[in-house]
């Protein structure tokens, strides 16, 4: 059994896909873009407030389903540049503790949607 979990604050999805899906106590967060859902943009005026867009993004589905970045037991992480690893690290380092971050991969890709610098995926279990 699965249960859709959408967030009004998180974008809409750009296809035929949801925010996250909850099966059993592990939720599957989809890739997150840096569309600020408030305003209607993409937040693309340095990668540090891109990343941090799309990580409020991830916050906002994890909130709707009961949870916190603590929860996340993986993430996946795509980036248009290769040169901007150390610039998204920092900024997504700065959601979890060294002690107990999750498991990732950062790996680089030809695009991404709408052309972002970096897309973020997740999973997290209650």
């Amino acid at each position: 059994m699965k249960t859709i979990i959408n967030s009004d604050l998180a974008p809409s999805p750009v296809g035929p896909y949801n925010q996250s899906i909850l099966a059993g106590n592990t939720l599957y967060v989809s890739g997150q873009i840096a569309i600020n859902q408030a305003e209607g943009n993409i937040i693309m005026s340095s990668i540090e407030d891109e990343t941090h867009q799309v990580m409020k993004n991830l916050g906002f589905i994890l909130t709707k389903a009961g949870m916190t970045f603590e929860n996340i037991v993986k993430c996946s992480v795509f980036v248009k540049d290769m040169e901007m690893y150390s610039r998204i690290n920092a900024v997504y380092a700065s959601y979890f503790d060294d002690n107990t971050a999750p498991a990732r991969e950062l790996v680089q890709v030809a695009n991404l949607p709408k052309y972002v610098n970096v897309e973020i995926s997740c999973i997290a279990v209650k």
